[in-house]
């Protein structure tokens, strides 16, 4: 049965774009059948993150509607065999958007032999990240290490607890935080919070910690996710969270020391 996992984030630009594409070719590069779903409706970037934009013809308001099927619609990812995307419309139609479409869209992908189907919700709480964590069997939460960016992902982890379609039945979203664009120097200085807080702070464990990086926004701009970049740190850090998502045991190579910085006290922790 296919795994659905959201990857979420409290506040735009912390990196969620970037974190999903790695993540979805680090599951197809594993063996595994991936699809990836955008619901940023109007604020379409995935595609060109992973550098199919050109080919997009149909998206999923077309499925949704039944203008179009999903082997219309589905885009095979050139650097990934078992990967393929589902693009975001480019308008900003949300009516199309409704949990009783949505459900058929996962169903079908489902009976399509995926193994894990992405979903990338809009940052924030519009609309399309509240359909897009409902579904979710597993959430990745990407947060930066600052306190507007932890505290805003108290709410998106209040929401996967209240209001997902396992929450409703009684069952529970495994939520999981993966910390963005981190800096271990900034940590020992006292002006980040380590990965040890953040921890502390939400009650959910990290996953996986990947560092400030100047190879993140080349590979976005080429349409390359970094995971396939060997020589870069985030993307091993990509790696590694992939591996520790498939049940391997990892150390955390990039988190630092965690000295305790000012902005802990911010929390009280």
């Amino acid at each position: 049965m296919a795994e659905v996992i959201v990857v979420a984030s409290g506040k735009s630009g912390v990196g969620k774009t970037t974190a999903i594409a790695s993540i979805a070719c680090g599951l197809a590069r594993a063996g595994h059948q991936v699809a990836v779903i955008d619901f940023d409706f109007g604020q379409r970037n995935l595609d060109l993150v992973m550098g199919c934009e050109r080919r997009v013809v149909y998206d999923f308001v077309n499925v949704l509607r039944g203008e179009a099927s999903l082997k219309q619609a589905l885009i095979r990812d050139r650097h990934c065999e078992n990967l393929q995307v589902l693009a975001a419309s480019q308008t900003r139609d949300k009516d199309a958007l409704t949990t009783e479409g949505v459900a058929r869209v996962i169903k079908g992908l489902a009976e399509s032999g995926f193994d894990y189907i992405l979903c990338d919700a809009p940052a924030g709480f519009e609309k399309g990240a509240f359909v897009a964590m409902y579904f979710a069997d597993r959430a990745l939460v990407v947060v930066n290490p600052d306190a507007a960016s932890v505290r805003d992902s108290e709410r998106v982890l209040g929401l996967l607890a209240a209001k997902s379609r396992r929450a409703e039945s009684g069952d529970s979203v495994r939520q999981h935080l993966l910390l963005n664009r981190y800096d271990a120097d900034k940590v020992e200085q006292g002006v980040q919070l380590s990965a040890a807080e953040v921890e502390t702070i939400l009650g959910i464990p990290v996953i996986g910690v990947v560092p400030e990086s100047a190879d993140v926004q080349p590979s976005a701009h080429a349409g390359v996710p970094v995971i396939l970049d060997p020589g870069s740190d985030a993307g091993l850090a990509y790696a590694d969270a992939v591996a520790r998502l498939l049940g391997e045991d990892r150390p955390m190579r990039f988190a630092g020391n965690g000295k305790k910085g000012f902005l802990a006290r911010v929390f009280g922790s």
